[in-house]
């Protein structure tokens, strides 16, 4: 989901850089779904984690701070009309992110007997997932993968700009809503029950382009694929490299991500 909301935020604002982690929607999701366990926490209810699987409330919250994320991103990366550039999308993005930051760690000041399970649900695990949690993630993602893959012509006629599409007979706004909306909640639902695993969604879409050419009705059913086995390598070398310890997930993709988003950012030919 990580991967296919990636190559779909790339398609939408024909942005190179753009994944859900770079837009601020991750960290809309963690202050969502941080506010959600400090809410469960408050009120006496049972644990987060372990047997008891990921309540229906974790999701619901996270998505909710996926959108207002995502929207206030597109708006600040367009502040005094300019246009959203990669450069100022990414900003925009990284001022959300901070903002959003300052605010999940304000609430886990006013709740710190949250803080070991909030840190531990930020830096990703896939430890304390089970079959309830699959089960609860699977219609968010058949749901917003459908939509999303279905609009792959979509998103090949909007490369060519809005202007060019509509008079291709395409709904650029309508589609860009729609798709924006679809990987919102894929992302949503996926960072509610793993954490905050950064860079999948800009690392995998690229290597399929490069792979496979830059039409999204490849690059969209390539990134779920690819991006589903480097999630499970990146999980298996967390499980290995220190064994018996485990090293966060979020950190292993950190670790590939961060040199990847330079190499793309000093040779994307937009910024």
């Amino acid at each position: 989901m990580l991967s296919l909301s990636g190559g779909c935020y790339q398609g939408v604002f024909r942005n190179p850089l753009a994944d859900p982690y770079l837009l601020g929607v991750s960290a809309g999701a963690g202050l969502g779904a941080t506010a959600a366990i400090a809410g469960r926490s408050a009120f006496g209810s049972l644990p987060i984690a372990g047997g008891t699987g990921t309540p229906l409330s974790i999701p619901a919250a996270a998505f909710v701070g996926a959108l207002v994320a995502v929207a206030m991103t597109y708006a600040l990366g367009a502040a005094g009309g300019r246009y959203r550039t990669p450069a100022t999308l990414v900003l925009a993005g990284v001022a959300v992110s901070a903002f959003l930051a300052a605010g999940q760690s304000y609430i886990q000041q006013r709740y710190v007997e949250t803080i070991r399970e909030v840190y531990s649900w930020i830096l990703g695990r896939l430890t304390t997932a089970g079959w309830h949690d699959v089960l609860l993630l699977l219609p968010y993602a058949v749901v917003t993968g459908i939509v999303m893959l279905s609009q792959s012509r979509q998103l090949d006629v909007m490369s060519v700009g809005d202007d060019e599409a509509t008079s291709l007979g395409a709904h650029p706004r309508r589609t860009r809503l729609i798709l924006i909306i679809a990987a919102s909640l894929g992302t949503a639902a996926a960072v509610s029950v793993s954490g905050l695993i950064g860079f999948v969604g800009i690392i995998v879409p690229h290597t399929v382009r490069l792979m496979a050419g830059s039409s999204y009705r490849v690059v969209l059913p390539l990134s779920a694929l690819f991006g589903a086995a480097f999630l499970a390598l990146a999980d298996l070398g967390a499980r290995t490299l220190m064994a018996p310890d485990e090293i966060p997930i979020g950190v292993v993709t950190a670790f590939f991500g961060a040199p990847f988003f330079i190499v793309i950012l000093r040779t994307s030919k937009q910024m």
